[in-house]
Order: C-alpha cells, then structure tokens, then sequence
C-alpha cells in the first residue's frame, strides 16, 4: 500500500510539474541491479563473496550431520545409559544446535555477515552510478530518475527511457581514461560524443545501426573475396604444378600416354581443350607422337593456359566490381531516401 501512496505521489508531482511549467516533462529510469551485474569490478567481488557463503553453508551442514549423528548414537545407547548420562547428552546436543543456530544466523541473518558485505561490496558502485546519473540528468535536462530496482512499483516501462546503458557507458569511461594517452583520450572523447549525440536522437541510432549493418556486411564481402582469391591462387598453383610434373615425366618417358595423369587429370584435360590448335601444329621433339598418346605440352601451350586463366579471373573481377558498385548505389540511394523521409 506505501509503495501504491508513493507512486501516486510521484505521478502527481510530475503532472503539476508539467502543468505549472508549460514544457514537456523528461523523465527516465535505470536498472540498479541490470547496471551492477555489468559492472567487472562487482562481478568478481560478488563471485569471491559467493565463495565465502558456500563455505559458511558447508560449515552448517556439518554442524547439523554432527548433531544428527549424536542424536542417532543416544537413541541407541539409550537404553544401556543411566539417567544423568542420558541428560548429559542431550544437553550436549541442546547446546551444539543453539551454537549451530547462532551460527547460523550469524552468516545468513538479516543483519548477517553475508548482507553487510553486500551492502559494503555494492556501496561503492552505487555511489557512482547516482553521480552518474545526477550527470546525466543535468546535461539532458532530465526532471526526474527512478530506479526500476527499487521499491517503487512500475507497472509499465518503455525502454526507451531506460539510461542504465549510458549511466554503464560513463562508469567504464571513468575506469578506461585512467590508462589512456592523450591521443587515445582524444578519440575516446570523440567516439563519446557520437555515442552522446545517438542517445539524444532516436532517428540518429537507427542509421547508425545501419551503417554498422553495412560495415559488417563490407567486411564479410572483403573477406570472402580474399577466401576466394586464396582457393583460386591455391588451384592455379595445384595445376600448374600437376602440369609441369607431367611435362617432366613425359619427357623422361616414365608415363605412356595411355594411362591417366595421377596428378591432375582436370588439368590435363583443360590443358589438352584450350590448345587442340597449337598440339595439331607443333610436332614433339622425338618426331611423330605414337598412337593413343598425348603430346608433352610446350612452354607455348602453357603460357595460352596462363593467358586464358588470367583473363577469366580478371573477367570474373571486373563483373564482382561492376555488381558491387550498383549494389552500393542502390544503398546510397536507399539511405538518402530514409533521410529525406524522416526530415519531411
């Protein structure tokens, strides 16, 4: 009920606000927890403290099984025990489970070890996010910041007055500008004060976006290219050497025309297809070719490979240019289109 009071509270605050001031009320939220689970610094001492509670519970379970284990002992030997030995024992065990109990509440209590170490552990950067926050506030002319964490009740909260990115973006800002120069402190700034000019207009994040989308696209088109050239040189520099390979083993007679080229038998069939002319022409240096074999291929036959291979490739280059170049004019022309769209 104190939460819905306050809410109220609240709502009517900004709506006479609003009303007495004729301008439009800003108004933000952030995301304490979201903000501190992001936060490296929070992250380890919050894992170190997590540590420290699993073997606080560890110490617990084994104080409970001595205590059960002693409880099993006395209901078995009960009956050989005198009457003073028996209450002895159990005062034995009354004793431990209080000790296990204020143990207990010691570590895991609401006034605990494990929450004042919390707390302790979560002050600091609470600390600056508030002053980042009051920052924000002033330099966006924020009226008021509420913490969607708290115990104030939000029943609807549109993202897009959420600030808790930015309030991350300003705590690791301070962290990084300790270790830059001042080169790298220059372009950090500039780089802020794009990200800046981004949180303060909508239509501007959206093109950025798309500008990375096209960057990263770019870059994948670069790299695939690159792949590819890469195969391409890799299987010219494969049949070039089948080839030559061939050559060789022919001209010392150690492979009959009949039988099939073990190294790269495509290779020689390309080869045997794009100078049928120049095979018919030259005659081998031994004289006529025997019946069935193929003629060893000469440095002319080679180079009209190299030739026709390289102006395929550049073919292929020229046409990737040419779909690339319309592709990008077709974007350009996209963009501007938005651009005009949202200033209209």
């Amino acid at each position: 009920m104190r939460k819905q009071f306050l809410f109220i509270f609240l709502a009517l605050i900004v709506a006479n606000t609003s009303q007495a001031q004729g301008k439009t009320t800003r108004i933000g939220y952030i995301d304490m927890e979201y903000i501190l689970e992001n936060v490296s610094d929070y992250k380890e001492a919050k894992s170190q403290l997590e540590q420290k509670a699993q073997k606080w519970k560890q110490e617990v379970e084994a104080k409970k099984l001595n205590i059960n284990n002693l409880k099993e002992s006395l209901k078995t030997e009960k009956a050989l025990l005198t009457k003073e030995l028996i209450e002895e024992r159990e005062t034995e065990i009354k004793f431990l489970e209080q000790e296990m109990m204020d143990y207990q509440q010691k570590q895991f209590g609401s006034d605990g070890n494990l929450m004042r170490q919390k707390a302790a552990l979560a002050k600091p950067i609470q600390d600056q996010v508030f002053t980042a926050v009051q920052d924000i506030a002033e330099a966006k002319n924020y009226d008021f910041v509420f913490d969607k964490s708290s115990d104030l009740t939000m029943l609807f909260s549109n993202k897009r007055f959420d600030i808790s990115d930015q309030v991350l973006r300003i705590l690791n800002r301070t962290e990084k500008r300790e270790q830059l120069t001042k080169k790298q402190l220059k372009e950090q700034e500039a780089k802020e004060n794009i990200e800046n000019a981004i949180d303060e207009n909508p239509a501007m994040a959206d093109r950025q976006k798309a500008l990375d989308e096209k960057k990263a696209a770019r870059e994948k088109l670069i790299q695939d290219r690159k792949l590819e050239q890469e195969a391409k040189r890799k299987e010219y520099e494969d049949r070039r050497k089948a080839l030559q390979e061939e050559r060789e083993a022919k001209k010392n007679g150690t492979v009959s025309g009949t039988a099939p080229a073990t190294a790269a038998p495509a290779a020689a069939a390309d080869a045997a297809k794009t100078s049928s002319t120049a095979k018919t022409a030259t005659p081998t240096a031994t004289g006529d070719t025997p019946a069935g074999e193929q003629p060893a291929m000469t440095k002319a036959e080679e180079r009209q490979l190299l030739y026709e291979q390289r102006k395929k490739e550049l073919e292929e280059r020229r046409k990737k240019i040419l779909e690339e170049r319309e592709a990008a004019k077709k974007a350009k022309e996209a963009e501007t289109q938005k651009t005009n769209t949202t200033n209209n």
